[in-house]
């Protein structure tokens, strides 16, 4: 179990990069940071790592303290790993070998068996004796991932991990990763901007906004109940705040209807295609809003909604 208590960190300057950090995380549970940039969900990272001393507060795994490196001649955790996003890889070398580089020599066929089963995960099996140099940013990013991999660590720590992998290639790759690491029983956190990596993968969501943990809740929970916080409900999808008759609502678009019969009255400003659904700006009451729709609707039309 990870337990972080009360933790604060700063850098050279007073300012807190990260203030009274408090969570748990299970041995095979998979957590989610998200905010926006500079908000410390990297700093969290390298401090559960064990690449920062700490300002106040600790840090534990199981039985045993996360230190810094005062603490430490070489920083960073044995049961632990960390993609960082400068990834740190040999680009001399093969895809194979960087993935192997860690293993054991003395059990060769264990040894090529289990990078053959990481090339897979990641997909990038025709790929093993190209030299590392030779790869994309984004075939770069799923070799450290594999990399890190290659021993089952206890807690695995990745920093935006798909943010140079293409669309058509990240959504099969969530699915093969997330899914090893629950077969491995590996804990996972994952710092991302991406609110697809917290609905579909991960047991618990964490919020980080002004360096204070904001929310904490499963992510299903955030989604479904939005917060009063604008912000929190933006991480996953537009959102829309209504103010009706002094009370204020936070609505996704797919939370507002186009019907053929309301009181509320609205005027078509634009629309936008999203593939199997269109996504129209409306103004109403001089609020702009946006409305999920199954066809496309035609500017400057009046039109009735309903929320829902």
């Amino acid at each position: 179990m990870l337990q972080v208590d009360n933790l604060s960190f700063r850098y050279h300057s007073k300012k807190e990069v990260l203030e009274d950090v408090n969570f748990i995380l299970n041995p095979g549970e998979h957590l989610c940071i998200m905010g926006e940039s500079g908000c410390g969900k990297s700093t969290l990272l390298k401090a559960i790592y064990g690449l920062l001393d700490l300002n106040r507060g600790t840090i534990f795994w199981k039985e045993n303290q996360v230190l810094g490196p005062a603490h430490h001649l070489v920083p960073g955790m044995d049961f632990f790993k960390y993609v960082a996003q400068d990834f740190d890889l040999m680009p001399y070398t093969s895809v194979s070998e960087n993935i192997s580089k860690f293993l054991s020599r003395f059990y060769p066929e264990e040894a090529k068996k289990r990078t053959e089963e990481l090339l897979e995960v990641i997909e990038m099996s025709p790929f093993a004796n190209v030299k590392v140099k030779n790869l994309s940013g984004g075939q770069q990013q799923r070799v450290a991932i594999a990399r890190a991999l290659a021993k089952e660590p206890e807690l695995l720590l990745l920093d935006e991990p798909f943010s140079q992998i293409d669309n058509f290639k990240k959504n099969s790759l969530r699915r093969k990763l997330f899914a090893f690491l629950k077969e491995k029983n590996i804990a996972c956190i994952v710092a991302t901007h991406d609110g697809n990596d917290a609905l579909s993968f991960a047991d618990k969501m964490i919020v980080i906004k002004d360096h204070k943990i904001i929310a904490d809740a499963p992510p299903k929970e955030l989604y479904t109940k939005p917060p009063l916080n604008k912000y929190v409900a933006s991480l996953f999808d537009d959102v829309n705040e209504i103010e009706i008759n002094g009370k204020q609502l936070l609505l996704f678009p797919h939370q507002i209807k186009i019907v053929e019969k309301s009181d509320l009255q609205a005027k078509v400003i634009n629309s936008y295609f999203k593939g199997f659904y269109w996504l129209i700006e409306v103004d109403f009451n001089d609020q702009k809003l946006y409305v999920s729709h199954f066809n496309d609707v035609k500017k400057g039309k009046e039109i009735c909604i309903q929320f829902i």
